[in-house]
């Protein structure tokens, strides 16, 4: 029988403040949630499509524009664990409006850019508010829905939303970019922050703030100056390569400031991310899955919109318009794994089988050709791949922050979102190293005909998601072995605001 994920929460002294933020309204805080959360996800797709556009607009070089996304994960992925622990110090509510507000005043700086410099730099901005919304909505979803069932289908829509986000980014920037202009990928959040920022305002109660809480500085220099070596290491490999001084250099100092970090936890007296939250084991195998999940899915996200698009010649629309499928499959099937799926198996047989899912979405991907059609060959894969990701982030999300004290409700959230994060950075630049190393090999000794340049590429995407589809593989062997076997148990002595 497996021992109980709430093992090492307790009930919080009398004197200290725990959010409830559920009651009568608990369904329309996850609308808030759901919101916020869908514009922090998508943010990281849908300058994609409208980067063409915003390169002609503005003028910046071909080797400078992977900064645009670049500069959003450094804010977002370095910050994250100082986010969720200010979420945790200021209260949930307050932290969740100030997010909301700084993201949508620098989307609009991004927006209105009228050089490369403020772009960059407004899109570095909006990673720092979104470092402060994710932890957010996540760990107000935690404390909002205490019952068993309720709970399961809130984290069912949460992951469905949290899968699906990448994939109406590219949907919603097609139609911004072809219809209207570059700049609404950006001015659109306006929308999405003000539609959740009257919901928080109406709907969250005003929360005590939790003084037991404090910000470890010493921790905090050191995840932070870390996080932003690893990711900015990652993308520096992009355009220099892996054996670039900058590259190994920043990689390198990031491993040594992360290890300093973990040393300095075990140290000091109110740490930024407690120890105890990693120790629990299906929660450690929880935040692993994410990460593998967030490495292997750039190989649908990144390189399926380059195919449909020069391979295909699928407009911008179009392109979002044949990701909906996948979504609509995540979607089905992340609500699936948490309100049927997860409670009677638990994550040791559905998380390795979603990984497993995806794995074959990915190799199916690499019989596609520069001719080969969408209703036979692009749409099976792209619905398998969605299904399976729906089972692992789903399932990942409510095991990852199941358990946690109250006052760690935040950081808690906020690991799992890291994972995500660097996961993804990390993917992409791996990927597209492989990718452009594939295209470079095919090319070598042939003439560079139109035909020739066209299936260079596809080497190129057919490499991406087979080695996207050996992350899955793995993680579904590794997940196999860490996850406690069962449906998860209860703890009865539990704090109610994190009971299962």
């Amino acid at each position: 029988m497996s021992t109980p994920l709430t093992r090492e929460s307790s009930p919080p002294p009398a004197d200290q403040a725990v959010e409830r933020p559920g009651g009568r309204h608990r369904w329309l805080v996850l609308a808030v949630i759901a919101i916020a959360q869908l514009m922090v996800v998508l943010d990281a797709t849908i300058v994609n499509i409208a980067l063409p556009s915003a390169q002609a607009d503005l003028g910046f070089s071909a080797d400078n524009r992977q900064w645009v996304v670049t500069a959003y994960s450094l804010g977002f992925g370095s910050l994250l664990l100082l986010g969720g622990r200010i979420a945790d110090l200021i209260g949930r509510k307050k932290a969740l409006i100030i997010g909301l507000v700084g993201f949508a005043g620098t989307s609009v700086l991004a927006g209105a850019a009228g050089s490369f410099g403020v772009l960059v730099a407004g899109r570095a901005l909006q990673g720092v508010f979104g470092a402060l919304l994710a932890p957010t909505a996540l760990a107000l979803l935690t404390t909002t829905f205490t019952d068993v069932k309720e709970r399961a289908k809130a984290f069912g829509i949460y992951g469905a939303v949290a899968g699906a986000g990448g994939g109406v980014g590219l949907l919603l920037g097609g139609l911004l970019t072809e219809h209207l202009d570059w700049r609404w990928c950006l001015y659109v959040n306006l929308v999405f922050a003000g539609v959740a920022l009257a919901g928080a305002l109406v709907f969250l109660p005003v929360q005590a703030r939790d003084r037991s809480v404090k910000i470890d500085v010493p921790g905090t220099v050191a995840v932070t100056t870390g996080l932003f070596a690893l990711v900015y290491g990652c993308a520096n490999a992009e355009t220099e390569g892996w054996n670039a001084a900058g590259t190994w250099g920043f990689l390198a100092a990031g491993t040594v400031l992360m290890t300093v970090f973990v040393w300095l936890q075990t140290r000091v007296r109110n740490p930024l991310l407690p120890l105890r939250i990693l120790r629990d084991r299906d929660r450690g195998a929880a935040f692993l899955a994410m990460f593998i999940t967030a490495a292997g899915m750039f190989g649908v996200n990144l390189f399926l919109t380059y195919y449909l698009q020069q391979s295909l010649g699928y407009s911008p629309v179009r392109t979002g318009l044949s990701v909906l499928p996948m979504i609509g499959a995540t979607m089905v099937s992340a609500t699936l794994a948490t309100g049927m799926l997860a409670p009677r198996f638990g994550p040791k047989t559905v998380v390795p089988l979603g990984l497993a899912l995806a794995a074959a979405g990915l190799l199916w991907l690499t019989a596609l050709e520069t001719d080969s059609g969408y209703a036979a060959h692009v749409l099976p894969p792209l619905v398998v791949f969605g299904l399976g990701l729906g089972l692992v982030m789903s399932t990942c999300m409510s095991t990852a922050t199941k358990g946690v004290a109250p006052a760690d409700a935040g950081v808690g959230s906020a690991g799992v979102n890291t994972m995500q994060q660097i996961g993804g950075s990390i993917g992409v630049a791996l990927l597209s190293t492989l990718a452009a190393g594939a295209a470079t090999d095919f090319l070598s000794g042939k003439t560079p005909t139109p035909e020739v340049v066209a299936q260079s590429a596809l080497e190129s995407y057919s490499t991406a998601y087979t080695w996207s589809a050996v992350f899955f593989a793995a993680g579904a062997i590794i997940c196999g072995l860490l996850f406690r076997p069962g449906a998860p148990q209860q703890d009865a002595d539990a704090a109610p605001a994190v009971h299962m």
